[in-house]
């Protein structure tokens, strides 16, 4: 499973494919600031109706 900091890295193109992937996503679902990483994960859950670890392993397949 991903964890946070590989997610970080990569944010930018990471964030496009989950745009691509999931069009009801909008800048503010994906806002990943510093020490928000987890309320971020939080919204996504709640937007995509998954668990914590079914949006990472979404993430990591990307």
């Amino acid at each position: 499973m991903i964890n946070l900091t590989e997610i970080k890295g990569n944010w930018k193109e990471t964030k496009g494919k989950l745009k691509q992937k999931f069009a009801m996503l909008t800048d503010n679902d994906l806002l990943l600031a510093k020490g928000k990483q987890e309320e971020m994960v939080g919204r996504l859950q709640v937007k995509l109706g998954k668990t914590k670890e079914e949006i990472y392993k979404v993430i990591s397949e990307l």
